[in-house]
């Protein structure tokens, strides 16, 4: 057994006390390290980088030798067989998904970014003890991690994980938390919210209940005994990383349902519910069907696989599409939020420039480290994969006469690679896809995932009563689109609002945008010599006659720039999808039988 304590002990200077014991064997040397990255977010992120007064003591006082290796890993031998404790600070204070906070409203931590790992002892069970701030008398705990006999639910206490990597698995948070618990198959679910809300919590869960179970019947069994979402709310937030049996989640306060508005169903509560269905389907696609490549995880290093495309692009097909197929919302709002997505992939030229395999390949570098060019040379496997995930839906359902889909893709999967931990290679998901569509679509699925080109969707949407056509954009900052012969101003720029005026976030190349010099992180600060705002452009645009060339002037850095824009009729760039055969449309959004 391999034993941690973790403990607040400097709540305003946002530090945790870590110590770690384990039994050592003596003039062996122990490598002790803390993971680069962790599972679902793939970008380094040297988390030793926190680690702060790291000391150790043997349980006999006898000789031992201590050296730091590199930035994240440390050798320790002792001279005789003794108990070795390592003693330790972090400091926390990032309220991402991914690291540690700490705070007097709240605390937070994945393992991996707060507990050494002893590599020559990783399959060795560990136990854990949360002890509370001295400070703060009212705090609970929340956690997907097991608890031991001793310790009730939501209490400090002592938890147990079977290896290193279950620990690490388990993130944590700490606070005086609301909490509804809802069960579906069996097994309890908790929506934990770490911060102020005035959201109605029953209606949440009852649509959180309809969403769990839609993942779970496509699978067939739920691989957990319970499971955790643990929110944090902020003024202004939105992101998740999943977990085997919990997930961490970002939002925003009021994105939560309004209980004075029951049947009212916002943007952003539908965006809510669509990120919690994303990382509840990832408990089993890729937190245990996964890549061969993560089996094991190493996590001291950039491990590639070509396979992201299917790891989160699946995941984004169903994560929307569940909704429809939950009754939370309509299918014409899935087709609206499905023509944003495509919208998204075809306006720019990156998925002409570099494949999905190559994107998940790359993510080390150019997805998780985008450029400001990234609209223009690279595609995100999280939208061109959810494209090719429908593609594959749709091309099984045709040539398999509508007897199968991807949710039997899914569960043959699930069966033989999740349950089993055989990690999948290229292959596995081809060979599945031709079993069910009794045809050989090898050629046709590989070029799609190694070639940069469109995915054509067109024709496999007209055999189910689907349209999918290319449009204009409806608005200047906006994907969502509108077909129509009538003039409709385009620059070709994205922006967000900002104290100066409207901050630049993408510029498509060759548009009127870019021949006027805007750049990301460009402020645009008048246009026409009008002071620029998001409606007063937009107000502009539509007023001024079809190729007006206008004066722009915008801040980089803190130069002031000069140059014309030319306001264009909108390219046919965007996407439209609507049904146009609503018994046709049946054939794609039948749900089989598991």
């Amino acid at each position: 057994m391999i034993n941690y304590s973790i403990f607040p002990i400097n709540i305003n200077s946002h530090l945790f006390s870590v110590s770690l014991s384990f039994n050592a064997v003596a003039n062996q040397q122990f490598t002790l390290s803390l993971p680069s990255w962790l599972p679902g977010s793939y970008m380094i992120r040297d988390f030793a980088k926190n680690i702060i007064e790291i000391n150790a003591t043997t349980s006999d006082n006898s000789p031992f030798t201590f050296i730091k290796n590199n930035k994240q890993t440390w050798f320790i031998t002792s001279t005789t067989n003794t108990t070795i404790t390592l003693n330790y600070n972090v400091f926390a204070f990032d309220l991402s998904v991914r690291t540690a906070y700490l705070d007097n409203q709240r605390g937070f931590f994945n393992g991996s970014s707060v507990f050494l790992q002893v590599e020559e002892l990783a399959e060795q069970p560990c136990e854990l003890e949360i002890k509370a701030p001295e400070t703060i008398k009212d705090w609970k705990v929340a956690t997907g991690l097991t608890r031991h006999s001793s310790t009730k639910k939501y209490e400090f206490g002592t938890y147990t994980a079977e290896n290193y990597q279950e620990l690490i698995d388990g993130p944590v948070a700490i606070g005086n938390f609301s909490c509804k618990e809802f069960v579906v198959e069996g097994v309890t679910h908790h929506a934990v919210f770490t911060s102020e809300h005035y959201g109605d919590l029953n209606r949440l869960a009852d649509d959180l209940t309809k969403l769990c179970q839609h993942h779970i019947s496509i699978f067939g069994e739920a691989p957990f005994k319970e499971y955790w979402f643990i929110t944090h709310l902020l003024a202004n937030g939105f992101g998740g990383l999943e977990h085997k049996n919990s997930t961490i989640l970002q939002a925003s306060r009021f994105d939560l349902p309004n209980p004075n508005k029951p049947d009212q169903l916002t943007e952003e509560y539908r965006t809510f519910l669509s990120l919690c269905s994303h990382e509840y389907f990832h408990a089993w696609n890729v937190c245990r069907i996964k890549p061969k490549e993560f089996i094991p995880y190493n996590l001291q290093q950039e491990i590639h696989t070509t396979q992201l495309w299917a790891y989160e692009g699946i995941t984004s097909y169903y994560d929307d599409f569940s909704l429809y197929r939950s009754g939370l919302i309509s299918f014409n709002d899935y087709l609206k939020i499905l023509s944003k997505t495509a919208t998204r992939v075809f306006r720019g030229q990156g998925e002409l420039k570099q494949s999905v395999a190559d994107s998940s390949f790359d993510t080390w570098t150019k997805f998780y480290k985008q450029g400001p060019d990234a609209v223009n040379n690279i595609v995100s496997y999280y939208t061109k994969g959810s494209l090719i995930a429908l593609w594959l839906d749709l091309t099984i359902r045709e040539k398999s006469n509508g007897q199968y889909s991807l949710d039997h893709l899914m569960k043959e999967l699930w069966i033989h690679f999740g349950r089993t931990n055989i990690g999948t290679s290229e292959d596995d998901f081809i060979n599945i896809a031709n079993v069910l569509c009794n045809a050989d679509i090898r050629d046709e699925f590989t070029q799609m995932l190694h070639n940069a080109e469109r995915v054509n969707l067109a024709p496999l949407f007209k055999n189910v009563g689907i349209e999918f056509t290319a449009s204009k954009f409806s608005k200047l900052n906006s994907v969502e689109t509108i077909q129509s012969d009538e003039y409709t101003p385009y620059i070709g720029a994205l922006y967000s609002a900002s104290s100066l005026g409207l901050k630049v976030t993408q510029v498509v190349e060759n548009s009127p945008a870019a021949d006027a010099g805007l750049a990301v992180n460009d402020i645009i600060v008048a246009v026409d010599n009008m002071q620029a705002t998001e409606k007063s452009l937009q107000n502009l645009a539509e007023h001024l006659p079809k190729n007006s060339k206008v004066t722009c002037h915008y801040f980089r850095d803190d130069q002031l720039i000069e140059n014309p824009i030319t306001f264009i009729d909108s390219p046919t760039s965007a996407i439209s999808i609507t049904e146009t055969d609503a018994e046709l449309s049946k054939k794609w959004r039948n749900i089989h039988s598991m």
